[in-house]
């Protein structure tokens, strides 16, 4: 069994994606807690016309569908870190070779290196077509 290269950031390069991603995350959990609030504390609207009652039910669908997608991104955020405790972040899962600063930067949740990803995107689109 091979074993898994560890990180190629220094500690301090790693500290501040793990400060970044927390920051992160405690954004989102506040915006979703201010959201529930909104919606479980506001007077029941009674719309008697049927547009407006439509038009409301169709931006709290909305919002909640931002709200899903940002619970994955926490799920992924939280993955990172734990990559992090692991010693494996910034480390490609597909050849385990190093991702860039500049890619983490831009997308601290990876775990595929440029290369690896536009491999992946390539394949998945060989496959729709």
């Amino acid at each position: 069994m091979s074993e898994v290269p560890k990180t190629t950031l220094t500690s301090g390069k790693v500290e501040f994606f793990r400060h970044m991603l927390a920051l992160k995350i405690n954004d989102l959990l506040g915006e979703a807690e201010k959201t529930v609030s909104e919606m479980t504390s506001s007077v029941k609207e009674n719309y008697p016309d049927p547009n407006d009652r439509a038009s409301l039910e169709s931006d709290r669908n909305f919002e909640l569908r931002i709200r899903d997608r940002e619970r994955k991104l926490i799920l992924k955020m939280q993955e990172a870190i734990k990559r992090m405790d692991d010693g494996v972040f910034g480390i490609c899962e597909v050849c385990n070779g190093p991702i860039s600063e500049k890619r983490l930067m831009a997308r601290p949740v990876t775990t595929l290196c440029i290369d690896c990803k536009m491999k992946q995107e390539k394949m998945e689109k060989l496959k729709g077509e």
